[in-house]
């Protein structure tokens, strides 16, 4: 009894033992399983970070090479039409020979013109020249006129006739020669100046008086439903009364609307469609000819006819068409040699 019971005692011991060194050995291998983890879901972080921001950066540059790129492509298609148009219209429509003749004829013109403009401006100046001339010499006679009793007598000479002088003052034959202005007759004042008959003749300026006036003495009022004769006039001459259209500056905020609406329009480029070379959207649509051309040649369907094919019964002259301008190097690289940038190597 004492032997089993001593080795059950040593037999719990052991295994409490063996316990605690079971769970201290799992406790390490899980801590290190979770460091392990740890580890690997920080690198995995990291490398799905690292991925994302390589990628977003990929799509960066992606989009501003294909933004590069279709700048560049939209200024060739730029260059192209321009010269394209301007040997259509070189070749077909403006005749180099007339412009030239109607530009020689413009220039004669112009200089007749011109010649007459200096012949009137003469002309005018000598106008000015005798008008003002005729203006001081009628002043002079004026001014003889009014001071005509300076002229000498033959008791007392003048103040322009002086005994001084070899010969009389040429102001003082001016005033032998003219005549005595004539006095004005004083206008005598009528006794009823203030009547209601010299109203209608409006020989003076109206003035209203703010007190009642006075009957007119002699005079019996006229009988019947007849308004004051002071209502009566200033009804007549009230003042204009201006519309809005004449009272409102000129500068309203409609005016002010319509002329920003029209400097937006005359700032604004006809049209803002950009060129898509890599889409199917400008299959469909049709073309739409410049508003600054008018003329009876309309514009050729698009893909039927070669660009630098001759037409010699649309030819302006009989002179055959010689092109000057050569050959552009850029556009028989086209679609060859392209770096990263749209730049030719």
């Amino acid at each position: 009894f004492y032997i089993f019971r001593s080795v059950d005692e040593v037999r719990k011991i052991e295994y409490k033992a063996a316990v605690k060194i079971q769970s201290w050995f799992r406790g390490c291998r899980v801590r290190a399983y979770l460091r392990y983890l740890n580890k690997m879901v920080i690198f995995i972080q990291k490398w799905w970070r690292g991925y994302q921001t390589r990628r977003y950066f990929r799509k960066m540059v992606e989009t501003a090479y294909f933004i590069m790129k279709m700048n560049f492509y939209n200024e060739m298609a730029v260059r192209i039409q321009k010269r394209w148009r301007g040997y259509y219209v070189r070749k077909y429509i403006h005749n180099y020979y007339a412009l030239k003749k109607y530009l020689e004829a413009i220039s004669v013109n112009n200089e007749i013109v011109r010649n007459e403009l200096q012949d009137y401006a003469e002309m005018k100046e000598y106008e000015e020249k005798r008008k003002d001339l005729e203006k001081k010499e009628k002043e002079k006679k004026y001014q003889a006129r009014k001071m005509h009793y300076l002229l000498s007598t033959e008791q007392i000479a003048g103040i322009y006739n002086s005994p001084f002088r070899k010969s009389p003052d040429p102001m003082e034959l001016l005033l032998r020669m003219s005549k005595p202005l004539s006095h004005r007759r004083q206008q005598i004042q009528r006794p009823f100046a203030n009547e209601l008959y010299d109203w209608p003749t409006c020989r003076r300026p109206l003035a209203f008086s703010t007190a009642q006036p006075l009957p007119p003495i002699g005079r019996q009022k006229p009988q019947g439903p007849f308004r004051d004769t002071a209502e009566v006039l200033r009804q007549r001459y009230k003042p204009l009364e201006p519309t809005l259209r004449v009272a409102a500056s000129i500068n309203s905020p409609l005016e002010k609307a319509r002329e920003e609406m029209k400097r937006e329009e005359w700032r604004n480029r006809i049209h803002d469609n950009e060129f898509l070379p890599f889409s199917s959207y400008h299959k469909n649509e049709k073309y739409e000819p410049s508003i600054h051309r008018s003329g009876k040649y309309g514009q050729e369907t698009y893909g039927f006819k070669h660009f630098r094919e001759v037409q010699p019964k649309k030819w302006v002259t009989d002179k055959d068409f010689q092109t000057v301008l050569p050959s552009i190097v850029l556009f028989e690289k086209f679609g060859k040699t392209y770096s990263r940038t749209g730049q030719i190597v």
